[in-house]
């Protein structure tokens, strides 16, 4: 029987034996210049990844060529991907995320062909729009933390990817860009040191306070014992209680020098004098984690109207800054340098990068100003 020659693995060798010709030249172009050390070094642990995924890719390709087996399972995922992951995870275990719910974790992979192809750049961003992602791409990122999931992954059950959606559409272009998508979500929320922690020392202050968890985590390991969801505080210090005015303000500054949040106060009380012992934060839709809470206040970033209702009913006063206000400067001014650290304990040249796109979708208008 006369033997089968495949002509498309037969068009995948030219094509590859191109790719090499001319990954060949470039690499045997003499510089113009000198490079400063550290340049030098990034360039060449830059060209290692590539070779290295050059000589495998030829393997597998010359296999298939001589009619051997190829197929899926010999692609290669990302290393920096997977070491952008497993820092991730040292911060903020996806085992303290609410998984009754949350869809945390590496969402979108990337193949170690394409990926050693960049620099070791993440982006950080609070939301993942397609605005962020052309973003990641310019930037020239490999990955994206983006600290919400992309809804098709959470409230949508996810069924297909086309186009008719607009975060679908974002998906597929990063895809197409080779760029990876990590999500931690409510595990970056309940880590001892995460982003409630962080968002009750902004409404203390310089004041002492004593601590809690609202809602306690039942399956954090050993490294993150004490983590939780929501954090409770109560004023220790002095006379124990300060002006609902001072926290606002405070808290304002440390959110990223917001000039509006809304309060919902109880009838005849006036927030320039309403003092407090003790207060519940909770970032983003927190009402739910606090509204079993025995506070004076409470710090969210949304609620309903009728959650502030009950609230103010219960003689409280409520806080909220707005969703993802009370969430991106954590990102901003802990996790991102939190993450390059470790990044760079094994690979020097990484940088984590922000989103210039990444901002709240509301903007507070004054309409006798129009």
């Amino acid at each position: 029987m006369r033997a089968y020659r495949n002509p498309h693995l037969s068009s995948i060798s030219k094509s590859f034996s191109t790719v090499c010709r001319s990954a060949a030249q470039r690499q045997s172009t003499p510089a113009v210049a000198a490079k400063p050390l550290s340049a030098r070094r990034a360039l060449k642990t830059h060209r290692t990844f590539s070779a290295t995924a050059t000589s495998r890719l030829s393997d597998k390709m010359a296999a298939a060529a001589n009619g051997g087996a190829w197929g899926a399972w010999q692609v290669e995922p990302a290393k920096f991907t997977k070491l952008v992951a497993d820092s991730m995870k040292e911060l903020y275990p996806e085992e303290i995320a609410d998984r009754a719910w949350d869809n945390v974790g590496l969402l979108v992979g990337n193949h170690e062909q394409e990926s050693s192809q960049k620099k070791p750049i993440v982006l950080v961003t609070n939301d993942l729009t397609y605005q962020v992602a052309t973003d990641a791409i310019q930037q020239g990122a490999s990955v994206i933390v983006s600290y919400r999931p992309p809804d098709p992954f959470i409230f949508s059950g996810l069924k297909s990817i086309t186009d008719k959606d607009p975060q679908q559409s974002t998906l597929i272009r990063l895809m197409q860009a080779g760029i990876a998508v990590y999500c931690p979500h409510t595990a970056v929320d309940a880590a001892p040191a995460g982003l409630n922690s962080w968002l009750a020392d902004a409404v203390a202050g310089p004041h002492a306070t004593s601590r809690s968890v609202a809602i306690p985590c039942k399956t954090a390991p050993e490294s993150h014992a004490g983590a939780g969801y929501g954090a409770l505080a109560s004023l220790t210090d002095g006379d124990s209680s300060v002006t609902v005015a001072e926290i606002l303000k405070r808290l304002a500054e440390k959110l990223g020098g917001l000039r509006h949040v809304m309060v919902a106060s109880p009838v005849g009380a006036d927030v320039k004098t309403t003092k407090v012992k003790s207060y519940g934060v909770c970032a983003g839709s927190g009402y739910d984690v606090l509204k079993n809470a025995d506070v004076d206040l409470l710090v969210m970033g949304e609620t309903s109207h009728h959650s502030a209702l009950r609230a103010i009913q219960q003689g409280r006063t409520l806080v909220q800054v707005f969703h993802s206000n009370s969430e991106r400067a954590y990102l901003q001014q802990v996790l991102k340098p939190a993450l390059e650290e470790k990044l760079r304990a094994a690979v020097p040249e990484a940088t984590v990068v922000l989103s210039k796109y990444d901002k709240d979708p509301f903007t507070v208008i004054d309409v006798t100003e129009l």
